[in-house]
C-alpha cells in the first residue's frame, strides 16, 4: 500500500478546499450572493471532510496488532459516515439561510466576479478530483473515493451557480439566487445518502460485492478436477483489504503436502485476480 501517496492526495484535497473557501465567502459578502455563501459553506465542510480524510488514511496505515489483528482499515469507513452527516448539516444550513432569502430577496451585485470565482471553484475541483479517484482506485481508500465524490458534486453546483448568476445577471431575477442555493443542497443530499450507505456497510461486515465473489467462484472452476467442492464461503472488507473464508472437500486420500500445495496454489490466484486479498481455507476431505 502507498500510504505516503494517498497522505498527498488528502492533503491537495485540503489546500484546494482552503484556497476556494477563501475566494468563495470573498465574492459572497461583495456581491450578496446566498447560492455563493452556500458553495461557501459546501466547501467548509468539504475542508472538515478531507481533514478527516487525511487523518484517517494515515491511521488506517498502521499495521495489525494485538487489540486489532484485523489492522486499521475500517477507519476509513468511519470517516466516510462522519463526512456523509457533515455533508447533511451542510445542506440543512444552506437550505436554512436560502429560505431567508426567499422571503427577503435583496438584488446581487459584482456577478461578474462571482460567476469567474464559480467557474475556477469548477475546474479546480475537477482538477482535484479526477487525482483524488484515481489514488482511491489504486489504492482501494473508501477515505479518498468519498473526498473524490464531495469535489465531483462541487464541480456541478459550481457551474449551476455560475449559471443560475448569468440569467440573474441578464434578467434582473433575484429569487433566481436562493432557488439555486437550495438546488445545490438538494444535490448534496443525494450526494451524502449514496456515500453514507458505501461507508457504513463494510463496517456491518457485509460481504464483498457480485463482482468479487464471482472472481473468486471462477478460480475455483480453475482447480475442479483437484477439489470436490467448496462451500461456506463468507467475505468481507476492512479498508482496502478483501478477507476470504471457505472450505474446500478434497479427496480423503490426498496427502498433507499436496493438500498444501493445493492451497496455496488457490491462494495465489485469487491474490492474482483480486488486489489486497486475506484468504483462509479450510480443507475438508471427503
Amino acid at each position: 500500500m502507498n500510504n505516503d501517496k494517498k497522505t498527498k492526495a488528502a492533503l491537495l484535497s485540503i489546500l484546494s478546499n482552503t484556497f476556494l473557501i477563501t475566494l468563495k465567502v470573498i465574492a459572497g459578502i461583495l456581491s450578496g450572493s446566498v447560492s455563493i455563501l452556500s458553495e461557501a459553506i459546501h466547501s467548509g465542510i468539504d475542508l472538515i471532510a478531507s481533514t478527516i480524510a487525511f487523518i484517517s488514511v494515515r491511521a488506517s496505515a498502521k499495521p495489525a496488532d494485538k487489540e486489532h489483528p484485523y489492522g486499521h482499515g475500517k477507519i476509513e469507513n468511519v470517516s466516510g459516515v462522519v463526512e456523509a452527516l457533515l455533508i447533511f448539516i451542510a445542506a440543512v444550513l444552506i437550505v436554512s439561510q436560502s429560505v431567508g432569502k426567499l422571503l427577503h430577496p435583496i438584488m446581487i451585485s459584482q456577478t461578474t466576479l462571482a460567476i469567474a470565482v464559480m467557474l475556477l471553484s469548477a475546474v479546480s475541483n475537477f482538477t482535484v478530483s479526477k487525482i483524488l479517484a484515481k489514488v482511491a482506485k489504486e489504492e482501494d481508500s473508501v477515505a479518498l473515493e468519498a473526498d473524490a465524490l464531495h469535489l465531483q458534486t462541487d464541480v456541478y453546483t459550481s457551474l449551476s451557480v455560475a449559471a443560475g448568476l448569468a440569467v440573474i445577471h441578464f434578467t434582473g431575477i433575484a429569487l433566481l439566487d436562493p432557488l439555486i442555493a437550495i438546488l445545490v443542497a438538494l444535490l448534496i443530499v443525494k450526494e451524502a445518502w449514496q456515500l453514507c450507505r458505501k461507508a457504513f456497510s463494510p463496517l456491518l461486515d457485509a460481504s464483498l460485492d457480485e463482482r468479487d465473489e464471482q472472481i473468486i467462484t471462477e478460480v475455483f472452476g480453475l482447480y475442479a478436477d483437484q477439489i470436490r467442492s467448496f462451500h461456506t464461503l463468507r467475505t468481507r472488507k476492512v479498508g482496502n483489504i478483501r478477507h476470504i473464508d471457505v472450505h474446500l472437500s478434497i479427496d480423503g486420500n490426498t496427502q498433507l503436502a499436496q493438500a498444501h500445495r493445493l492451497t496455496e496454489e488457490i491462494v495465489q490466484t485469487i491474490e492474482q485476480r483480486l488486489k489486497n486479498t486475506n484468504v483462509t481455507i479450510h480443507l475438508d476431505p471427503d
